[in-house]
């Protein structure tokens, strides 16, 4: 899996493209995450529309992520999710835990508060 960071003010927006599953590609994320979060950074913009697989391991780790994030007065929202990762996260009932955009734009302004 790849992993873009790009700055967006305060937000960061990570691009993810390839297979959010168990092994590497979640061991990376999760230290992109811990990395940033090191930073003091607590808004992320979460783009998954170039998502082929996510499973278990890979949501975990985003309700994690998530949880972490609202203990620290942050958010973590979904952007574009692929049809397979919308598909998945309504299927197990995580969805309505995001606020999920299709617009990067309205994703990123609705951190202003």
């Amino acid at each position: 899996m790849d992993i873009e960071i790009r700055n967006r003010g305060q937000v960061k927006l990570l691009k993810l493209t390839g297979r959010l599953t168990l092994g590497d590609a979640v061991d990376r994320l999760r230290a992109t995450f811990d990395d940033l979060s090191g930073t003091g950074a607590n808004y992320y913009v979460v783009d998954l529309a170039d998502i082929a697989m996510l499973d278990s391991s890979g949501i975990g780790l985003l309700v994690q992520c998530l949880t972490n994030l609202k203990h620290h007065g942050g958010s973590l929202k979904l952007l574009n999710p692929s049809p397979f990762a919308a598909k998945t996260l309504k299927m197990i009932g995580l969805l309505k835990l995001f606020e999920v955009f299709d617009d990067q734009e309205a994703a990123l302004a609705s951190f202003n508060q």
